[in-house]
C-alpha cells in the first residue's frame, strides 16, 4: 500500500515537472506577429472642421420707452407674436420737476406774448382800416400774431407731453404707449407692472421693456481656429446640429468671416456667421448651442489608404507593399487626409496591398 502511494507521488511530481518544462518552453518562444493588410482603393476624402457656436436671430431689437415713467399695464408676454407698431405696454408718466417747471413757465410766457401780439394786431388793424398805415406794416403785425399763436400752442403741447405723456393735438402717437418697432416674436419682457423705466439719452441706454426678433431669419455664430480660416470662403455650405434637438441637422451657408482675430483661451480665432435654413416643422429657440460641420477641402474618387499604414522618416513617407510572402518598403507621395484615410498621389496603384499596424496572436504566448 505504501509502495503504491510512493508511485503516485512520483508520478505527480514528474507530471508537474514536465508541465512546467512545456510551459517555460512555449513561453520562451518568440511571439508571433501579424499585420493588418489594406487594399489600395478609390474613395472620397474630405477634410472637415467642427465649430461650436449658437443659433440666434439676425435682428434682435430692444424696445425702449420714449419718456420716463412707471409701467402701468403690460399687454404682451414673452413667446407671443407682435406686429410692427403694436402696443406692448403702457406707462404712467412721472414728470421731471425741473422740466415741468420750465414747461409751465414757457406756457405763461407764450400766453403773455400772444396777448400782447393780439392787442398790437387790433390797434394796427384799426389804423389800417382808416388807411393810416401801409399794407406792409399790417402784414408784419399779422405775422407776429400768428407766430405768437403757434408758440402758445407749441408750449401747451410740450407741457402736456411732459406732464401727461401725450398732447391733445397728437393723441394717436402717445409716448405713454410703448410700441414694437418690428414684427416678430417677443423673446423677453424683463419688466413688470410697477417698475420704473427711463428713456434713452446721452448718459443712459434706457430701460429695455421688451426684446423682439424675427425668428424666421436666423444665423449661426461661432469661432474658427486660425489654422482653418484660410480655407473658408463665403458661400461655403455647413451642416448644423443642435444638441437640444437630437438626431436633427439642417443646412446653412457661410456668409461672414471676421477680418480680425479675437483671443479665446490663448488661441487666435475668427468669428464666422452662417445663414440658417431650418425646416419649418421644427421650432428653433434663440440661444440654442449648436455645432457646425464645415468641409474645408474635398477630393472625389482618389487612391487612398488608412493613414495608420504610413511610416514617416524625415521629410519622406513610406509604406510596406505586399510582395509575395513578404512586404517591400516603398516611398509614396500623399495628399488630402480626413484623419482616418489619406490620399495617395504617387507610389501606389489600385489593388496594391499595404501593411498596417501589428496584430499580436494572443493564443501563442
Amino acid at each position: 500500500m505504501k509502495k503504491g502511494i510512493k508511485y503516485i507521488v512520483f508520478a505527480l511530481i514528474a507530471l508537474i515537472f514536465v508541465g512546467t518544462f512545456v510551459f517555460l518552453f512555449k513561453k520562451s518562444r518568440p511571439q508571433e506577429v501579424r499585420y493588418n493588410e489594406y487594399e489600395v482603393t478609390y474613395m472620397d476624402i474630405s477634410k472637415k472642421t467642427l465649430v461650436t457656436g449658437k443659433i440666434g436671430p439676425r435682428n434682435e431689437v430692444a424696445v425702449k420707452p420714449q419718456i420716463n415713467g412707471i409701467i402701468a399695464e403690460l399687454y404682451k408676454e414673452a413667446g407671443q407674436e407682435v406686429k410692427e407698431n403694436e402696443v406692448i405696454a403702457k406707462l404712467k408718466v412721472i414728470p421731471d420737476m425741473n422740466s415741468l417747471s420750465a414747461a409751465q413757465s414757457r406756457v405763461r410766457l407764450a400766453d403773455i406774448n400772444y396777448k400782447q401780439a393780439q392787442n398790437n394786431y387790433e390797434r394796427e388793424k384799426a389804423l389800417y382800416d382808416k388807411k393810416l398805415i401801409s399794407q406792409e406794416e399790417f402784414e408784419q403785425c399779422t405775422q407776429a400774431l400768428n407766430q405768437a399763436r403757434e408758440e402758445k400752442s407749441a408750449a401747451q403741447d410740450a407741457l402736456e407731453i411732459i406732464r401727461d405723456g401725450v398732447s391733445s393735438s397728437n393723441a394717436k402717437s402717445s409716448s405713454t404707449l410703448i410700441r414694437s418697432t418690428i414684427s416678430g416674436l417677443i423673446l423677453d419682457i424683463p419688466v413688470k407692472v410697477g417698475n420704473s423705466v427711463i428713456q434713452a439719452n446721452t448718459l443712459n441706454d434706457g430701460t429695455t421693456v421688451a426684446t423682439v426678433a424675427d425668428m424666421n431669419d436666423l444665423i449661426f455664430t461661432g469661432n474658427v481656429d486660425e489654422t482653418d480660416v484660410g480655407l473658408l470662403r463665403e458661400g461655403t455650405p455647413l451642416t448644423i446640429s443642435i444638441g437640444a434637438l437630437q438626431d436633427y441637422s439642417f443646412d446653412a451657408v457661410l456668409e461672414y468671416v471676421a477680418p480680425k482675430a479675437v483671443q479665446n483661451n490663448g488661441a487666435n480665432q475668427f468669428e464666422i456667421k452662417a445663414a440658417v435654413k431650418p425646416q419649418k416643422d421644427r421650432k428653433i429657440r434663440a440661444g440654442y448651442s449648436a455645432n457646425a460641420e464645415i468641409v474645408l477641402e474635398s477630393a472625389k474618387q482618389v487612391l487612398a489608404i488608412p493613414e495608420s499604414a504610413l511610416e514617416f522618416s524625415g521629410d519622406s513617407t513610406f509604406v510596406y507593399v505586399k510582395q509575395g510572402m513578404g512586404f517591400e518598403r516603398k516611398a509614396v507621395k500623399t495628399g488630402l487626409s480626413d484623419g482616418l484615410n489619406i490620399e495617395i498621389r504617387e507610389g501606389l496603384k489600385k489593388g496594391d496591398v499595404v501593411r498596417g499596424a501589428k496584430i499580436f496572436d494572443m493564443g501563442k504566448k
